[in-house]
């Protein structure tokens, strides 16, 4: 096959049958007609009042007030406001769908599952909120969850949107300080938590942890404990069961307030330092959502939605939303290998799941373990496959177009926490390009500049938004001023969202991500991405995965590559030259490694993103400031002091 050609292509029966066929259709028929996808991005951005305008009303967003004015303060960015005089819920438009069919179906590793229809769900979100209010919480007050991926996270989390209240949640694996980091910052008054969670066949205690941050954080007033692993450790004081908590048959309230009223509260990464609090509001995260999901992802109340996440990664945010176009959501707790690499496609075929989520990270270790779910039997209603949290390798289209199926259309997405949804992504009408990302998003002023802040085609570049959209940030937890706000994505390029990402804008419109700009290499003053170095290396049947880093060397920088192999296998001379002559036959001879150096393990986040700049201050000396970011932050001793890099 031409590697210029598509490797996917929807067929006329896809593309008629598509939310953004009948959007198109619908611009035409409000005297605006738009012919292709291009010409309907053009005007989305040319006139971004308009579109979002539209979009909010053709999707029927539940709202009262005033849709006028659409945007104040148009030319402040940040500070532009959307739609404030329009106030909406958003747990009220998530829950717009009734009846007995499933809307959450809960899956884990030991085999479990259950259904929570339409109707138990609304009523579940009744009965939690009564809950909530009876403790006292007002529409500004913080409720978290320290929970694993269950339907009761769900439940709470929209039970505390129906009041008003704002929702913020980590992971159960997180550790005890790394909750406290977060958490601490903002002050919740209700903390939900289960007794613990499942993974890799082990069951593992939540309580003991609960019960510290409930004594650490003074704010909390009260909290709520799922029954789910089994622990025998006592509950935390202040505690009540799940079962017992708030009012049967008390039904959902649904207090309606202003646009950017803040919804969630989400956290950076925190691997440089204490995580920032990035606060995002209601109606910005429903529309934004709403679009991706419908007009992007071609999300239809017959689907059944599954991705891979935590709740502490900002897709366990982004899934939930498309309860808002009435799809049923697929959870599953646990680890995606255990007892196999078989076990979320069983779960694929046996639940009839449409759209499935993913990240790159699990597809290179699905490849790597030789497990092709095709083999297995059919994925017969699977029609996209979605990927993010870091750059998708070309190999890795022809392994999911091979090994998951010619007919699944691969979307490959980026955006990230920082906006609670993506910049760029998938599209059911248009072709998918091996390394490619389809296009840039409705009403998203999407470009890549150079250094001079110059747009530009086809060449690499910074990432940037040169218009505001309803999903930026309403701010930063105690950043009155916005200081902290402006310095994470402003400063590069004034009035400009600069997001950190290095990126090449094609001339078809797709949009190919070469790793994160603070992590770019810069050998002999020449910027190399790190994804460029990646998608060679970890080709090699030998390589679980790598990370590479810009080493300071002799008055300049040296290229440093680390590779973890399989069990029992030692770098040699032999597989060292493969790698240096693959990099070099594919990229060029300044990408070509210097050292070359084999580690038992890579530092990742808990979200699984490989963390190049902790591995760098690491190899350079230099304290990484924040472990408790890291899932796994033993593996940064691999890193310092290694004799191979003083010489």
């Amino acid at each position: 096959m031409n590697t210029n050609d598509p490797i996917w292509r929807p067929t006329p029966l896809r593309i008629a049958d598509a939310n953004l066929t009948r959007y198109l259709d619908h611009r035409s028929s409000r005297g605006h007609p738009v012919s292709d996808y291009a010409a309907l991005w053009q005007w989305s951005v040319d006139d971004p009042e308009a579109f979002w305008r539209d979009w909010l009303e053709y999707s029927g967003v539940v709202y009262e007030g005033d849709l006028r004015p659409v945007l104040v303060d148009r030319e402040r960015m940040p500070g532009a406001r959307w739609f404030p005089s329009l106030r909406l819920n958003y747990a009220e438009n998530l829950l717009r769908r009734c009846g007995p069919e499933a809307a959450l179906v809960f899956c884990n590793e030991a085999g479990e599952r259950r259904e929570v229809s339409w109707d138990d769900l609304r009523a579940e979100v009744g009965r939690v909120a009564a809950g909530l209010r009876a403790t006292g919480l007002v529409p500004g007050d913080v409720v978290a969850g320290f929970m694993p991926n269950l339907p009761e996270t769900l439940i709470a989390m929209l039970a505390t949107a129906s009041i008003g209240a704002t929702w913020t949640s980590c992971s159960p694996d997180f550790g005890l300080q790394g909750v406290l980091d977060r958490f601490g910052q903002v002050h919740p008054k209700v903390l939900f938590t289960a007794d613990g969670y499942l993974y890799g066949g082990k069951r593992h205690d939540s309580l003991g942890k609960a019960a510290a941050i409930a004594a650490q954080v003074e704010s909390i007033r009260q909290v709520v404990v799922v029954s789910y692993a089994g622990s025998d450790s006592p509950p935390p004081p202040l505690s009540a069961s799940w079962d017992s908590y708030g009012v049967p048959g008390a039904e959902p309230e649904y207090l309606r307030l202003a646009f950017d009223h803040p919804l969630f509260v989400m956290y950076s990464s925190g691997t440089t330092g204490v995580p920032k609090c990035i606060v995002h509001g209601a109606g910005g995260t429903l529309l934004q959502h709403l679009k991706e999901h419908q007009l992007h992802c071609d999300v239809k109340p017959a689907d059944r939605l599954f991705f891979f996440t935590t709740c502490g990664w900002m897709m366990w945010n982004w899934l939930a939303g498309a309860l808002g176009s009435g799809a049923t959501l697929v959870l599953y707790e646990g680890s995606p290998f255990h007892p196999g690499p078989e076990v979320l496609w069983e779960m694929t075929r046996a639940e009839g799941v449409t759209l499935f989520g993913t990240s790159p990270r699990y597809l290179s270790a699905l490849e790597k373990a030789g497990y092709r779910p095709t083999e297995h039997g059919p994925l017969a209603r699977l029609r996209t496959l979605f990927s993010t949290g870091s750059p998708l390798a070309p190999e890795q289209y022809d392994f999911v177009r091979d090994a998951i199926g010619h007919e699944v259309q691969l979307a490959s997405i980026t955006g990230g926490t920082d906006i609670i949804s993506c910049f760029a992504l998938g599209n059911p009408l248009l072709p998918v390009y091996r390394g490619e990302i389809q296009c840039r998003g409705l009403g998203m002023r999407v470009e890549v500049w150079n250094d001079a802040g110059q747009s530009v085609v086809g060449e690499q570049g910074e990432l940037v938004c040169t218009f505001p959209f309803p999903s930026m940030p309403v701010g930063f937890w105690n950043d009155p001023d916005d200081n902290r706000y402006r310095a994470a994505y402003f400063e590069r390029f004034t009035g400009i969202w600069h997001h950190g990402d290095y990126a090449v804008l094609t001339p078809r419109g797709g949009l190919v991500v070469l790793g994160r700009s603070d992590a770019v290499l810069n050998p002999g003053g020449v910027r190399i991405g790190t994804a460029e170095i990646y998608r060679q290396v970890e080709q090699l049947p030998e390589v679980l995965e790598s990370v590479v880093i810009g080493q300071q060397w002799d008055g300049d920088v040296r290229v440093v590559l680390f590779v973890r192999l399989r069990e029992g296998l030692a770098l040699d001379d032999a597989l060292t030259s493969r790698i240096r002559e693959g990099i070099r036959r594919n990229t060029t001879p300044r990408h070509v490694p210097a050292r070359v150096l084999q580690v038992a393990d890579v530092p990742r986040t808990r979200s699984g993103k490989v963390v190049e700049i902790a591995v760098r201050d690491a190899v350079h000396g230099r304290p990484v400031r924040n472990t408790e970011a890291l899932a796994n932050p033993e593996a940064l001793e691999y890193f310092r002091d290694r004799p191979e890099l003083q010489t």
